[in-house]
């Protein structure tokens, strides 16, 4: 069994920064890629930003320059820090992780960008 938990969402006026962050635990061999979606009111999930294992680093043409993804591998742990946050950030952030061939997703944590 695999539990990703997620924290640091919350409400932050437009041109603000908050950071994610995603931890892993449980049954843990080996992550692969760690990625974060999100997905916004009457759209569906997309890729936001995703790092291999190694560092390698892909971005959503939307957040690029703004956002920045990085891990902890002693930690199981990935991080988005977003700077110059926008109203089109707004959404729900999920981690996803790829274990042994599998996927796994977090709950989620909001993001809402608002004055």
């Amino acid at each position: 069994q695999v539990h990703l938990v997620e924290s640091g969402g919350g409400l932050v006026q437009p041109g603000g920064s908050l950071r994610l962050s995603c931890t892993a635990s449980g049954s843990i061999f080996s992550i692969g890629f760690m990625d974060w979606y999100r997905q916004a009111p009457g759209k569906q999930r997309e890729l936001v930003a995703s790092i291999s294992s190694s560092g390698t680093t892909n971005y959503a043409d939307s957040v690029k320059g703004r956002f920045t993804i990085s891990r902890d591998n002693a930690k199981n742990t990935v991080h988005l820090q977003m700077n110059s946050l926008k109203p089109e950030d707004t959404a729900v952030y999920y981690c996803h992780i790829l274990s042994r061939g599998r996927g796994y997703w977090g709950q989620g944590t909001q993001v809402t960008v608002s004055s």
